[in-house]
């Protein structure tokens, strides 16, 4: 009779770890679809439900912890006979977008190192500089505030002005 509460605590433990195992298998396999297509206007939309007259429709499956199923397996493809070395049209538009971005910040930096070139030019020039106070008064600088600016003005153009002679 010894044999028989752990013939049971055994039986018990056995049942167990097949339920655990059972909830653990069903909550991994549990995923959730999601499709990512491309609308009439360009507009990238996703949807719990097939698009009915959305281009490059794509299907996303979602694992229940939020992570992608097979991430980067299949990405971009929505068949077997879709061609994976052309950009679709979402991809020529972000680089599109980001070459734009990249023209429109490196001509604001032109911008911004020619200022720092005229202000450094205009303080050696020498003579009386001023600066505007918040009263909208001229305070007019005295030499040691003079080489203060001139020297941050010139750390300021080797900082950020590639190629700056001055």
């Amino acid at each position: 009779m010894a044999n028989v509460p752990t013939t049971i605590a055994t039986k018990l433990f056995v049942i167990l770890a097949m339920l655990c195992a059972l909830l653990l298998s069903t909550s991994m396999t549990h995923a959730v679809q999601v499709y990512k297509s491309i609308g009439a206007y360009g507009e990238v939309k996703y949807s719990q439900h097939a698009p009915q007259n959305g281009k490059n429709i794509e299907v996303i499956e979602f694992r229940s912890d939020g992570r992608q199923n097979n991430a980067g397996q299949m990405a971009g493809k929505t068949n077997s006979e879709q061609n994976n070395s052309a950009p679709d049209a979402e991809q020529q538009r972000v680089a599109q977008l980001e070459a734009r971005i990249e023209e429109q910040e490196a001509q604001a930096n032109a911008q911004r190192c020619q200022s720092l070139r005229n202000n450094l030019t205009n303080l050696n020039v020498g003579g009386r500089i001023y600066e505007m106070d918040t009263n909208g008064e001229r305070r007019y600088l005295d030499g040691r505030e003079i080489e203060l600016k001139r020297e941050r003005v010139q750390q300021a153009i080797s900082q950020y002005c590639t190629g700056a002679t001055v």
